[in-house]
């Protein structure tokens, strides 16, 4: 830091009125006071009024923003970190939930049967349908850049309803919960973006990850080990996801932190509604 001039020196430079101040070079033309932290009350003199000595007052350094967990890495961190918390232990290592429902014990646990399955299948397409249909009608702008991910799942399930269907199971009509979440989502994607999206990462991130482990499971125990549409994607399934990642986090960056908390304050919604359709598996 440049030296300050004292109070003394000021006679010096009254005597010598044509005598100017060398300006040290590391100080460009468009330096200020506050690019400086003081940490304590000090005195200098500006070069160019050597008669007057001026005060400036410590100021108190602004104390940073806390981040919020996963932040520092992007929204859809955040989302994944809120997610992860309301996963049980026996879900998930960074789980926090405790178990209260049946859905809610590890996959191996499960005894699903092909009634209960396919009710799950077909509330799944119904939400599915609904979250593409929203995504393609983009009432808001920003639905517009999910169109054609990849992750879209309605035709997957449509193939595998058909396949059930050519063995000689009746395909059951939508149930209520799958019902109601389709509702819900049709209800807040027309008014509450945020929350929308939290819904759209957690559904299909959700099917990407557990999502898989419970059709291995199943398939192993009912479908002798035969592997569904719904869990298998065109193109490398990392990069899909990276894909969509990518764009939460562009869209996200518009937001206000108000914005961002309304979003993952959602997630518990989510959890929810997808909580009561997988629990058709076990009925």
């Amino acid at each position: 830091m440049a030296s300050l001039t004292s109070i003394s020196q000021s006679h010096t430079l009254l005597k010598k009125p044509n005598f100017i101040p060398s300006i040290p070079h590391n100080l460009s033309s468009s330096f200020t006071p506050r690019d400086f932290l003081f940490s304590k009350t000090q005195s200098f003199q500006l070069p160019q009024m050597a008669s007057r000595s001026y005060v400036v007052s410590a100021s108190t350094t602004e104390t940073p923003r806390k981040r919020y967990p996963g932040e520092a890495k992007g929204f859809v961190e955040e989302m994944r970190f809120v997610a992860m918390k309301l996963h049980t232990k026996e879900q998930a290592k960074e789980g926090e939930k405790e178990v209260k429902q049946p859905e809610e014990h590890s996959v191996r646990k499960w005894e699903p049967s092909i009634d209960g399955y396919l009710k799950f299948l077909v509330d799944s397409k119904l939400v599915y349908d609904t979250l593409e249909s929203i995504i393609d009608k983009a009432a808001f702008p920003i639905y517009a850049e999910f169109r054609n991910t990849g992750l879209e799942r309605s035709e997957k399930l449509a193939k595998d309803l058909q396949w059930f269907e050519e063995q000689g199971y009746a395909i059951p009509k939508p149930s209520s919960p799958g019902i109601t979440y389709a509702e819900y989502l049709k209800e807040i994607s027309d008014k509450d973006p945020q929350a929308f999206i939290c819904h759209f990462y957690n559904t299909y991130f959700a099917h990407s990850a557990g999502g898989r482990m419970i059709g291995k499971k199943v398939a192993q125990q009912i479908l002798n080990n035969r592997e569904l549409e719904f869990y298998k994607w065109d193109g490398d399934l990392s990069q899909l996801l990276q894909n969509v990642r990518d764009k939460l986090n562009k869209v996200a960056e518009s937001w206000t932190r108000d914005e961002k908390n309304h979003c993952l304050e959602e997630t518990e919604k989510s959890f929810k509604h997808s909580g009561e359709i997988l629990r058709l598996i076990l009925s």
